[in-house]
């Protein structure tokens, strides 16, 4: 495929991304003002890793075996784009339905539904390069999903900062109720963080318009239709588990680690920055509301990084194999989230980010070129929803145990998580130099000559 019919293949993924790093930066921290504390908020989180665990196997069988007018692959993240733009309207007006239930409640269902519309339209994406690209340009489409990726969550996460900043949207969230002294006990989303929902929600919608009307489709292969029509439907799913491939395995570990580090930072990057380098811990202050803002910038910049970097990994990748550049971009990453206990310049956080972007550039893009060249034909959106196990569930053990260590464990000090991130992209800077790609066109070369010199 030509450069840019790739780009607008990935160009989807910006709108996705832009109303996922919306609901990063600043989920926390509304639902803070709705009444949670630091210690339950990965409970909340947990919403995230449990619906893409349901929903990514079941959309990836299913996107395999579609086929109708608007294509395979596409039907879904239509579908997908359509009801995360309307839970990225109803996530910061929860308070609105206060009469209800709890606006907390609400917020924490909204989240959970949200979650699973960016599920139900981000695993067709992965398998759509999959579907579409040969093993040597993987890795440039992957990369340019991850350009997409950057540039959408640098404008989400910016979004509050630039409102309040540039076109004066306060970032101060309206009393909703007061108690019998007079005291408020119940605030509602800042403007500013409400007004940056809605813009995310038209540039996610609009992006994902845009991938479907300029990219077309392949038919499925005849034989492999005929091999799914002799398939158990569903249950086909649970039988596709126990022939897991062996690399897919071993990068499961990979991101076990990865993954785990990078939950910490989405929940607790935001209450960790406000102690550490604010010195403030009320969810409700203005000192609070600013340090979530400044947030929002750290992880503009890290995206930012992402979407730069992701240009080098085909070059960089082709130079030294793709688990090579993966590793190399994890121990970044470790080294990021360390120097978080150094700083406590909030504005030098961002030579930490950098770190931290390096990383996740990476990550989104060389597991998952590693991962296509071990698939079996007609299986990719299957395999790929499986894989997506290995994201969900570290998440979901750092949503059980995460607050349990922030209380007990870090005294209640949420930078703390921060560090312990840094130690665990650090292992999985390790386990990456075990992980067979056969795939790469790099190590197979180099078996070959190693090969021709040894007859």
């Amino acid at each position: 495929m030509s450069f840019w019919s790739i780009f607008t293949m990935s160009f989807g993924f910006l709108g996705i991304q832009c109303g996922l790093a919306l609901q990063n930066a600043n989920v926390s921290r509304i639902l803070q003002n709705f009444g949670a504390n630091v210690d339950n908020l990965s409970y909340f989180w947990l919403a995230a890793p449990l619906t893409g665990m349901i929903v990514q196997p079941i959309i990836g069988h299913y996107s395999d075996r579609t086929w109708c007018k608007l294509g395979r692959r596409r039907p879904y993240f239509l579908a997908g784009a359509i009801l995360a733009s309307l839970m990225l309207f109803l996530m910061p007006n929860a308070s609105s339905l206060s009469s209800f239930m709890s606006p907390l409640m609400i917020g924490a269902g909204i989240l959970m539904v949200m979650d699973a519309s960016i599920n139900v339209a981000m695993e067709p994406f992965r398998a759509l390069v999959a579907d579409k690209l040969p093993s040597e340009q993987r890795t440039l489409g992957f990369s340019l999903q991850t350009t997409m990726i950057g540039i959408g969550a640098v404008l989400g996460a910016m979004l509050p900062f630039i409102l309040k900043n540039w076109f004066n949207v306060s970032n101060t969230p309206p009393v909703l109720s007061t108690d019998a002294s007079g005291a408020a006990s119940s605030w509602g989303a800042a403007p500013n963080v409400r007004l940056a929902f809605y813009i995310g929600a038209i540039v996610l919608i609009s992006s994902v318009l845009i991938t479907i009307f300029t990219t077309n489709e392949d038919p499925p292969d005849g034989k492999i239709q005929e091999s799914q029509k002799k398939e158990a439907g569903f249950l086909q799913i649970f039988k596709d588990f126990g022939h897991i491939p062996r690399t897919m395995m071993q990068l499961g570990i990979v991101q076990f680690f990865s993954w785990f580090a990078l939950f910490s930072m989405w929940v607790y990057m935001t209450p960790g920055v406000a102690e550490h380098c604010y010195g403030v811990t009320d969810p409700n202050s203005a000192l609070y509301q600013e340090a979530g803002d400044w947030v929002g910038v750290l992880q503009a910049v890290y995206n930012a990084v992402a979407a730069v970097y992701a240009f080098a990994l085909p070059w960089i990748a082709k130079k030294i194999s793709r688990k090579a550049t993966h590793a190399i971009s994890l121990l970044f990453g470790a080294l990021g989230f360390c120097s978080f206990m150094v700083f406590r310049d909030p504005k030098l956080l961002i030579i930490s980010m950098v770190g931290v972007g390096i990383a996740w550039g990476s990550i989104l893009a060389m597991p998952y070129a590693m991962l296509a060249g071990c698939l079996p034909s007609g299986k990719t959106g299957i395999y790929m929803g499986i894989f997506n196990f290995f994201i969900t569930i570290p998440q979901i053990c750092n949503g059980l145990l995460g607050g349990v260590m922030v209380k007990h464990l870090y005294g209640g000090h949420a930078i703390y998580a921060l560090v312990f991130s840094g130690v665990l992209l650090l292992i999985a800077c390790i386990t990456v130099l075990f992980v067979q790609d056969k795939d790469d066109p790099v190590q197979f070369l180099a078996f070959k000559k190693k090969n021709v010199v040894s007859n």
